[in-house]
This record gives C-alpha cells, structure tokens and sequence, in this order.
C-alpha cells in the first residue's frame, strides 16, 4: 500500500530529528525483556478454559531446584538441547479459570491478591464473580491470593480442596496456611480421590508434591484435560524428566511416581 502525500510528509519530517539526535540519546531506553500475555484462553469442548498470570519472577541456579539427582554435565546438556540458560530460571504463577456454563471455577490463586485480583480483571472477570475456588495443595503460591488485609479476596465463592491435602496441613502449624486457609475452614467442601468438583471436573489424588496434592480432569465435548499443578511444574526440568528429583517435593520418589503415572 503507498502512502499519502501528508504520510510521506510527517515521515521525512521525523527524518531530520531521528538522524541529528546523539547515538546516547537515541539508544538511551532501557530493553524492557521479552512481553508475556497476562492471560490465555481456548475452547474446551463446550467449556472455557483461561490460565492466568498472577505474577512471575526470576530464579538464580535453577539445578539447586530441578535435577537435584543428576550431574551439572547432565542438567546442562538437558537444558541446551531445549534451549535454555542454566543461570536463571523465569517462574511464572498461572492459576486456571474454567468457565463451564454454569459456573466460574478458579484453580488456584498465586502469591496475593494484588495479583490474582489484576490477573482476572486482564481476562475481563472480578473476584466476586467466581463460584467456586479449587485449591490443588497449600503452598503459600497457591493459597496466597485466598485472603487480604481486606478479607476474603472471593466473597461470592466456595471452596474446595483435597481432604488429605487438608487434614495434613491444618496440623502442620504452617503460618501461611494459618492466615490464609483457616479463616475460610467453613466455607470448604473436601474431596477424596474421584470426587467430582462439578460435572465433568474430577479430582485425581497425585502426592508427592505434597501428602495430598490432587490434579483435575477436565472433560467436556469429548475434549479433555488434566491440569496437573505441580506435580510437574516445568516442561523440561520435571515433565521431560519425570525422574529428575525437585527440592520442593515432600516425597521425591513418590513425586516421581506421580509423574510417570500421569504421563501414562
């Protein structure tokens, strides 16, 4: 497409300014890194699934988290042939919206509400419109964004979680736990193995991560998908080495386990 007599104008205007400006001046900005969408959403038969970024940080010396069983040589070379730097590690802190038709069900909440609460207001919802919040185990970066200064962060919500998940925890004298999951004890509903969240959402008992860490099934359409939390919780590091022991698993070898059951 050519451009107008007034485009060509503006633009040779700007030409002068750009070429006369010092090499400081013009290179002065700072790179800003690679841009991360704060939210992703696709179609999951007749559901609606968005993953959320409730926040990201770097983390130095990835390998005193990931392989802690392997050698550096081995880490390393796993890690160039997908890639990645072995210095630094990018985190990053998603729960999971499902949309089913008939309820808004969050999985998980990240680290705060600050960040929860500008993840869904990204992919156009408020806390207030969640129906129901699925907590898959009790760390502190899914647990985080249960509770505020100002209270619950969901006021319109229930909640559910893993019955062994649960019970291990409330006697575990884990502060985080005592500020954000307590408060809310009777508004939870407990699942064992099996039980159903809502039609066509299932809960699956994958320990290890922690006692009583669960994933979920998702089916809907004849389309389906399990959302595993951190029973892997990254695609080389944990998923294409199930074997590969974590530092934040309570039971390695049975975290591992895990992993190689769910990946069939």
């Amino acid at each position: 497409m050519g451009l107008s007599r007034r485009q060509a104008l503006l633009s040779a205007a700007a030409l002068p300014l750009a070429a006369t400006l010092p090499r400081a001046a013009r290179a002065k900005a700072e790179k800003q890194g690679m841009s991360v969408p704060s939210f992703s959403r696709f179609a999951l038969g007749d559901f609606e699934v968005t993953t959320l970024l409730a926040g990201t940080r770097p983390v130095e010396n990835p390998h005193d988290i990931f392989g802690l069983n392997v050698s550096a040589e081995e880490f390393a070379a796993a890690s160039d042939a997908a890639f990645l730097p072995t210095d630094v590690a990018q985190f990053f802190f998603t729960p999971t919206l499902v949309n089913t038709g008939a309820a808004l069900i969050l999985f998980d909440t990240g680290l705060n509400p600050e960040g929860i609460t500008a993840a869904l207001a990204a992919a156009g919802h408020t806390p207030d419109e969640v129906d129901t919040v699925v907590i898959t185990h009790m760390h502190g970066d899914h647990i985080g964004g249960l509770m505020g200064e100002a209270g619950a962060t969901f006021a319109n919500a229930a909640y559910v979680t893993g019955a062994v998940e649960h019970n291990h925890w409330m006697g575990a004298g884990n502060e985080t736990f005592d500020a954000k999951v307590r408060p809310l004890n009777d508004r939870f509903s407990f699942l064992d193995d099996g039980g159903a969240v809502a039609p066509g959402i299932s809960a699956n008992l994958a320990p290890g991560h922690t006692p009583g860490h669960m994933a979920y099934r998702i089916e809907s359409g004849g389309k389906s998908l399990m959302l595993i939390a951190d029973a892997a919780n990254h695609p080389v590091w944990s998923l294409a080495h199930p074997d590969w022991e974590v530092k934040f698993d309570a039971d390695k070898a049975q975290a591992a386990a895990t992993r190689r059951s769910l990946l069939g």
